[in-house]
């Protein structure tokens, strides 16, 4: 069963990905100095108008097993703990234990 920290990483990269053309268009409008000041005030009022879940900031690297969001290691999405675990068992293709 996921826990709550998992599924709202998966609604904010959802969130993200479903906004991200409209605000990078608002963004580039509202800093664009050719504009005229009131067509780039409407479009910082139409970037202040989204959701919190929208912003690209706002999404974190996190355990994709506990949720964590402290030492993940990125290229396979698990903590480190959890990548531990996962290797000890041979979980991981080409990850094994090291023999000195």
């Amino acid at each position: 069963m996921p826990n709550i920290r998992i599924l709202r990483d998966v609604a904010v990269r959802k969130g993200v990905k479903a906004h991200e053309v409209a605000r990078r268009a608002y963004l580039a409008c509202a800093r664009n100095q050719a504009l005229e000041p009131a067509v780039r005030y409407q479009a910082q009022l139409q970037l202040n108008n989204f959701g919190r879940y929208t912003r690209p900031t706002v999404v974190r690297n996190r355990c994709t097993v506990s949720g964590k969001g402290r030492g993940v290691i990125g290229e396979f999405g698990l903590s480190r703990y959890q990548f531990r675990l996962a290797a000890l068992a041979g979980q991981l293709p080409g990850v094994q234990k090291a023999s000195w």
